[in-house]
């Protein structure tokens, strides 16, 4: 029997807001931001999203902007020459964000992890958003034995019961971001008798 319940208490009551969240309900700032982030800190991520969102904050805004013009404010991210060229031809596709994993990973720079986001933060649908901190506590706490995000969110997605989907990312990401390293994490997940006591 898995301890989801006991996980999840945990780590609602040691949970610290992760920065992009403040995007809640909003599909466009959602779809952006989450599309910034990758491989670049929420923080940076945070300051470059509230900057784009001045100018364009909101999709129709943000066709009248070139990729020039997109780059220049989001230089700060990494890859932001890709990322300001999947922005301008997003634009141009929607003229709403969609509700769906199937259109949604069909736009530019758009692959499951986001989609998933965009969907559990901005719709509320279910849907298990699996990014390196989910796949490193997954795996530490025993829940699946995975080598990739990908592979873990498919085992996921078999074992874990729907009522936790929406909740997974941000109180993991949380968590991971409070203990970066493995051994601190460790440590942790021990604390709260989450894992076995192993000795080093």
């Amino acid at each position: 029997m898995k301890n989801y319940s006991k996980v999840f208490n945990i780590f609602k009551k040691n949970y610290e807001l992760v920065p992009l969240e403040i995007y809640g309900k909003d599909p466009y700032k959602t779809l952006i931001s989450t599309l910034m982030s990758a491989r670049t800190k929420d923080e940076t991520t945070l300051k470059v999203s509230k900057e784009l969102f001045k100018i364009a904050p909101d999709l129709k805004s943000l066709k009248k902007l070139t990729e020039e013009e997109i780059q220049k404010i989001i230089y700060p991210v990494g890859f932001y020459k890709t990322k300001a060229k999947h922005i301008v031809s997003l634009a141009q596709m929607i003229t709403k964000v969609p509700n769906t994993k199937v259109e949604l990973i069909k736009l530019p720079g758009v692959g499951t992890k986001t989609a998933n986001l965009v969907l559990n933060r901005a719709f509320n649908i279910p849907a298990i958003a699996v990014d390196t901190h989910v796949h490193k506590i997954s795996n530490l706490l025993g829940w699946v034995k995975t080598k990739s995000p990908e592979e873990t969110e498919k085992e996921l997605i078999k074992t874990l019961p729907k009522k936790y989907w929406s909740d997974m990312n941000r109180l993991f990401v949380s968590i991971g971001r409070q203990f970066r390293s493995q051994r601190r994490l460790k440590e942790f997940l021990m604390e709260n008798n989450l894992i076995a006591h192993i000795d080093p």
